[in-house]
C-alpha cells in the first residue's frame, strides 16, 4: 500500500536514520523529510537517499502555520512521524522559551494543522510523536519507568516534551485523532551532533581536549543504539495501537565515567595510544543545573506486544560508533565548523 508520509525533524541524528531506513525499506512509500536545518539538521547525513524517487526535502519550520498549512495541502500525508525538537538540556537551560516555541507550539501546530486537513476523516491515518524518557524526571538507584510512570520533568527541556505530549494525548481524546507515543532512552551512533556526551568525547579524545565531566560522573543513562531507535519506530508505526504509549530502551545502564572510560579504553586501542593516555584528559566540573540521576527504561510493552528488541550489546554499538567518527572525520570537521549549513544552498538554491 502507498502512503505520504512526513517526517519532521529528519536531518537531525535519530530522524535521518528514521528518513533512510523508510526510504530505503519502503520504496511504495513516498518520504517527505521536513526540517527546519537549524544547527543539529544536517543534509550531508542524507546524502546516500537524497537522489532517490521517493524522497523529498521540505524546509519547514513546525511553528509557522500558514508554512505548515500549504505544506499539508501540497502532499495530503497519509501520516506523520513528529520528530522535530530542540533536544540539549544545557541549550534548554540557556534559553528555555526557544524549547516552549519549537516543542510545545510547533507540536500543536502540527496536530491543529492535521486535524484541519484530515476533517475528522481518520480512515489510514496517523500521528507518530517521538518523545523522551526525561519527562519521567529521575530516578533513584532502583525502578524503572514504565508506561504508566507519572510524569516529572526537571528540566526546561523535559518540561517542553511533556507538555508536547499532553497535547499528542489531548488530540487523541478531544478529537479521535489516531495516535501513538514512543519515550525512547539516550541514544548513540553516527551522525550525532557533537555536543552530547558521547560525539562530544570521541572528538575531543581525538584531539586530546579535556573530558569534562558532570559532578562526579554518578548519572545513569540506558544507551541505545539509534539504529535500533529507527526499527522500533517503524515497528510502532506499522504495528503500533491507536491511543498507546511505547517505552523504547536499551536494558542497558551505564554511569557516565565508566561509559567516558570505556571510550577512553577504545580510544587508545585504536589510535594506537597507551593504554590510560586518555583516561588522564577526564576533568570533573561544576554539576548540570537539575542534572537527573538515573533513567532506566522498561521496555517489556513494546517486546511483548509488538515483537522489538534491541539488536546489540553496548560495546559492539560503542566500536560501530567510534569506528563511524574515526572513518568520517570529514563530516564531523564540517558540522563542528558551520560549514555543513551550505549543503542546503549548495545543494537546493544554487542549482
Amino acid at each position: 500500500m502507498s502512503k505520504t508520509i512526513l517526517i519532521t525533524g529528519g536531518a537531525g541524528f535519530i530522524g535521518s536514520h528514521v528518513v533512510r531506513l523508510f526510504v530505503n525499506k519502503y520504496p511504495q512509500y513516498t518520504i517527505v523529510n521536513g526540517d527546519a536545518l537549524t544547527y543539529a539538521g544536517n543534509l550531508e547525513n542524507l546524502t546516500d537517499v537524497q537522489q532517490a524517487p521517493n524522497y523529498i526535502f521540505e524546509k519547514i519550520d513546525i511553528t509557522n502555520e500558514k508554512g505548515m498549512d500549504e505544506l499539508v495541502s501540497k502532499w495530503a500525508f497519509d501520516a506523520v512521524i513528529h520528530l522535530a525538537a530542540e533536544s540539549h538540556v544545557d541549550r534548554s537551560i540557556v534559553d528555555p522559551l526557544a524549547f516552549v516555541r519549537t516543542n510545545v507550539l510547533g507540536t500543536a501546530v502540527l496536530l491543529n494543522t492535521c486535524r484541519k486537513h484530515w476533517g475528522g476523516d481518520y480512515a489510514g491515518k496517523l500521528f507518530y510523536h517521538v518523545s523522551t524518557d526525561e519527562v519521567y524526571g529521575s530516578l533513584g538507584e532502583e525502578g524503572f519507568f514504565t508506561e504508566t510512570t507519572p510524569y516529572d520533568p526537571r528540566s526546561p527541556y523535559s518540561a517542553s516534551k511533556a507538555s508536547s505530549d499532553h497535547f499528542v494525548m489531548a488530540y487523541y481524546h478531544t478529537y479521535h485523532m489516531p495516535v501513538v507515543m514512543s519515550n525512547c532512552s539516550n541514544n548513540y551512533g553516527s551522525h550525532h551532533f557533537p555536543e552530547k556526551l558521547i560525539p562530544l568525547m570521541i572528538n575531543n579524545i581525538k584531539n586530546s581536549r579535556p573530558l569534562p565531566v558532570y559532578g562526579k560522573g554518578e548519572n545513569v543513562r540506558d544507551w541505545l543504539w539509534v539504529e535500533d531507535h529507527a526499527r522500533a519506530i517503524d515497528t510502532i508505526f506499522h504495528k503500533g495501537v491507536a491511543g498507546e504509549k511505547y517505552n523504547i530502551g536499551g536494558f542497558n545502564e551505564w554511569k557516565n565515567i565508566d561509559l567516558v572510560h570505556l571510550l577512553c579504553n577504545i580510544m587508545d586501542r585504536k589510535l594506537d595510544r597507551e593504554p590510560g593516555t586518555s583516561a588522564r584528559l577526564i576533568e570533573y566540573v561544576k554539576d548540570r543545573a537539575g542534572h537527573d540521576l538515573r533513567y532506566a527504561i522498561d521496555a517489556t510493552k513494546i517486546n511483548r506486544e509488538l515483537g522489538w528488541n534491541p539488536s546489540l550489546q553496548f560495546e559492539e554499538g560503542l566500536e560501530k560508533t567510534v569506528d563511524w567518527y574515526l572513518n568520517n572525520e570529514g563530516w564531523v570537521e564540517d558540522v563542528t565548523s558551520g560549514n555543513y549549513q551550505k549543503y542546503y544552498e549548495d545543494q537546493y538554491v544554487r542549482r
